[in-house]
């Protein structure tokens, strides 16, 4: 597997290429080439594809991970780039209309319609369960909470809001053979709950945990639950994560973790 950071937070220091908050990655399996989330805005994301070489008409598939705008909102111009159809894959419940009500109320799903984008070329595959989509690329499915999760937001319908569990958040789930990668977009699922999930799935160990972790902003106690208890071998960290949830999380876990940025490649 090869991996190519495409949208995040941080550009690092690989001139042509722009950060900006939200989540893109390019991976490269068995022959298949999947785009996992698209970051917030499309001009962004089609910029960081040029420098990086990546063809919009190359991918076999996109990857959406959960329906938040940063994750979603370049799908709009991603599929206009192409020339044709892109088969998408995601849980059922991604266009339920999402809210943040501080600092202030504003809408936080995807920023497109589902027949919009479907007019312009996604033919989306929506599945709550785990599945193979493609030869050695899983979809997690729906991620079972058997403890803390980061979920975040409100769903608002018919005029009432409810809090936001994210039933949505899945992962990518690449077979390496002996073991297993996952990418993930934001970790709402919860990081530990999302590797137990991927190791339940195919039956494997996680040699890599690769995304965004959202622990900004996390109490200690959760972050020391990850050091303590986190299965996966090697960490590479980003986006939602945080900062000082990095440093907290280096500091305990020294070189099993590391952060990424924009055109960071990981093989494995």
């Amino acid at each position: 597997m090869k991996l190519t950071v495409v949208y995040e937070n941080h550009a690092g220091f690989v001139k042509g290429l722009l950060g900006a908050h939200g989540f893109s990655a390019f991976v490269e399996h068995r022959g298949r080439k999947v785009l996992i989330d698209t970051g917030a805005d499309g001009d962004v994301l089609l910029r960081n594809m040029e420098a990086l070489r990546i063809e919009p008409n190359s991918l076999d598939y996109l990857f959406i991970t959960h329906g938040h705008y940063d994750h979603t909102g370049g799908m709009k111009a991603l599929l206009e780039a192409r020339s044709k159809p892109l088969k998408v894959i995601a849980h059922p419940r991604i266009f339920q209309r999402r809210i943040a009500l501080k600092p202030r109320k504003r809408e936080i799903g995807i920023p497109f319609m589902r027949e919009e984008l479907e007019g312009l070329g996604a033919e989306f595959v929506l599945k709550e369960e785990p599945f193979e989509f493609a030869p050695g690329l899983w979809s997690s499915g729906e991620i079972e909470r058997r403890t803390w999760d980061r979920a975040v937001g409100y769903i608002e319908e018919n005029g009432r809001i409810t809090r936001d569990i994210v039933p949505d958040d899945i992962a990518l789930i690449v077979d390496l053979g002996n073991s297993t990668a996952v990418v993930t977009g934001c970790g709402h699922s919860g990081v530990l709950n999302i590797v137990w999930h991927a190791e339940d799935v195919l039956g494997k160990p996680v040699r890599a945990l690769i995304g965004g972790f959202h622990l900004g902003f996390a109490k200690k106690e959760i972050l020391k639950d990850v050091i303590e208890r986190i299965d996966a071998e090697r960490l590479y960290s980003g986006h939602c994560t945080g900062p000082d949830a990095y440093a907290f999380l280096k500091a305990g876990l020294g070189e099993r973790i590391e952060p990424l940025h924009v055109g960071r490649v990981i093989e494995l």
